[in-house]
């Protein structure tokens, strides 16, 4: 696993329309172009152009960064094998490092030590927040049909 240094990035306002301008263009060519493997894309300078060929995936993530990016949204790039830190850790999940820590003594989320620190793997970060966006939206649609059963809603 790697260890990584993870930064947020966040576009200032006045370059989030040019990122809602390319997003409009990224995902009209994939519309277009459902069956592409590659996506052909050119790169410009002052004196060249140069064509680079991109995995689709590639371009879909691109379409999901800008789609965040343009809405004004920090982004994050974590590889999946990335090992990360408690702070980092915390810090994606938006919650106090002594409260991840907790989590991560009840067995919620796995992790390993190294020395005397703990390293996280981003997968099982992920899915953690995966299974706990699940509880949190079971717990809303029961207390919403609580409320419906009680002539509340």
């Amino acid at each position: 696993m790697t260890r990584i240094d993870i930064r947020s990035v966040r576009l200032p306002d006045d370059k989030q329309q040019a990122a809602n301008h390319a997003l409009t263009r990224v995902r009209a060519y994939l519309t277009e172009h459902r069956d592409t493997a590659q996506v052909r894309v050119t790169v410009q300078d002052e004196d060249d152009r140069e064509p680079l060929v991109l995995p689709r995936e590639a371009v879909e993530l691109l379409a999901s960064l800008l789609a965040h990016l343009g809405a004004g949204r920090a982004v994050s790039i974590v590889p999946a094998d990335a090992e990360l830190t408690t702070q980092q850790a915390a810090d994606m999940l938006n919650v106090s490092r002594p409260f991840l820590i907790g989590l991560l003594e009840a067995g919620e989320i796995e992790y390993r030590t190294v020395g005397s620190h703990r390293r996280i793997a981003a997968a099982s970060l992920l899915e953690y927040q995966r299974r706990d966006d699940r509880r949190r939206r079971e717990v809303a649609d029961e207390l919403t049909e609580l409320g419906q059963d009680m002539g509340m809603i």
